[in-house]
């Protein structure tokens, strides 16, 4: 897992687990382990290794992303910082708060990610154009400053 400074509200979550003879098991609560009530839980497989998934944001919907296997790369942005992190390790995921660009690419064969949001399915609430993500983010900092 890639450490580096993160955008404003982006954070890895750890989750707990236990190993034993027979494997690993890790998990996690919502409104404990994840810092919402999960209301929509969803994965994602078999992406081929040339393409991407994201690349959006959510204006009121946070997510954690979870490597369940294999590994990918995320890019998280808030205008201001942006970064790129490694994710590869199980109990290991990502909170994308609302209002964040990300984007999932370089997926290695066989990986599956885990995905616990905040809010049911809302096509409404994404925006999938990054310049008008970035014109709407900037335009809401400017008004709160």
């Amino acid at each position: 897992m890639s450490r580096t400074s993160l955008p404003q509200g982006v954070k890895l979550i750890q989750l707990p687990h236990n190993v034993d003879e027979r494997g690993h098991l890790s998990y996690g609560e919502g409104k404990k382990d994840i810092p919402f009530e999960i209301r929509r839980i969803f994965w994602i497989s078999g992406v081929p290794a040339d393409k991407t998934r994201g690349g959006h944001a959510h204006w009121t919907c946070d997510e954690v992303v979870f490597p369940v296997a294999g590994s990918f790369e995320i890019e998280v942005d808030d205008g201001d910082v942006s970064t790129t992190v490694l994710m590869n390790d199980s109990r290991t995921g990502i909170l994308i708060p609302a209002g964040i660009w990300c984007e999932l690419r370089h997926f290695e064969p066989g990986t599956v990610c885990v995905v616990a949001a905040s809010q049911a399915y809302d096509a409404t609430g994404y925006v999938h154009e990054r310049s008008a993500w970035l014109r709407m983010r900037r335009a809401l900092h400017n008004n709160n400053v």
